[in-house]
């Protein structure tokens, strides 16, 4: 625990290592047409020194398309194309590959609809600049801070949490949370090959296994805003993918 008000360590451990000056924000799309203009233009209002690199599973609705037209494509604004619809997990695994070829000093995760403020990761990277190694944006830290979602969402990712939480042993609030920067150190450090999860269970795995391998895990307050436009990429599958994906790191949480 750290004693800054609103900030949550799972690691008392941690060296300062200075401010991260190269950002990264990436953005896995898939039929985001609608909003991906939208999300960019914030970033580069609130976030000006971050780069972007939007990654996007070849969306029938035309996403990479809409992202080419942006004034700061092929400068600030960057497009990684696959040939198709491949899962949360690999599209990130593809896009810190891409960061780890280039000269970044950290890379964001975050949603390309804009349920996560762009103007949240000046905060997020600061906790990094104060010797995290990953900070995380917490729906849950000190109260619910979800606007917009129906009461069976809400149950559905507090109960998600809860499970990871009492199987994984993470001594998180918010260890499904999809919005966190995280240092490149991180990046070089892990075993990319122990990852398998293609939805939203990715998200509890990174934490997992950066804890695991001895990482600083900081959690931050954010507001988290229901999409404006389009659907959820939340499904059944999705769902039963992460809680088997739990339960196996469960098991190696025990058997080491």
């Amino acid at each position: 625990m750290k004693g800054k008000e609103g900030v949550r360590s799972s690691s008392s451990g941690g060296e300062r290592m200075g401010p991260v000056q190269a950002i990264l924000i990436i953005l896995p799309t898939y039929n985001e047409a609608g909003m991906i203009l939208k999300t960019i233009q914030e970033i580069c209002a609130k976030v000006p020194m971050a780069d972007i690199l939007v990654v996007d599973d070849n969306s029938p609705d035309g996403t990479a398309a809409r992202v080419q037209q942006s004034p700061g494509f092929e400068k600030k604004v960057h497009l990684l194309t696959r040939p198709g619809k491949a899962g949360l997990g690999m599209a990130y695994k593809e896009g810190f590959q891409w960061a780890l070829q280039r000269s970044y000093d950290a890379v964001v995760e975050m949603d390309a609809d804009l349920s996560h403020d762009p103007a949240d990761v000046p905060t997020l990277l600061q906790v990094l600049s104060e010797g995290a190694d990953i900070a995380v944006g917490s729906r849950y830290l000190n109260g619910v801070r979800v606007l917009n979602w129906p009461q069976s969402r809400l149950w559905l990712s507090s109960f998600g949490g809860w499970y990871a939480r009492l199987l994984t042993g993470l001594i998180m609030t918010d260890p499904t949370s999809g919005f966190k920067a995280i240092r490149r150190r991180v990046l070089e450090g892990l075993n990319w090959n122990q990852f398998t999860a293609q939805g939203y269970g990715f998200q509890v795995e990174l934490h997992f296994l950066a804890c695991q391998a001895g990482f600083k895990l900081q959690e931050v307050p954010i507001v988290f805003t229901e999409r404006r436009e389009g659907d959820s990429k939340m499904s059944a599958h999705i769902a039963l993918e992460a809680a088997k994906r739990v339960l196996q790191l469960a098991v190696r949480r025990i058997f080491p």
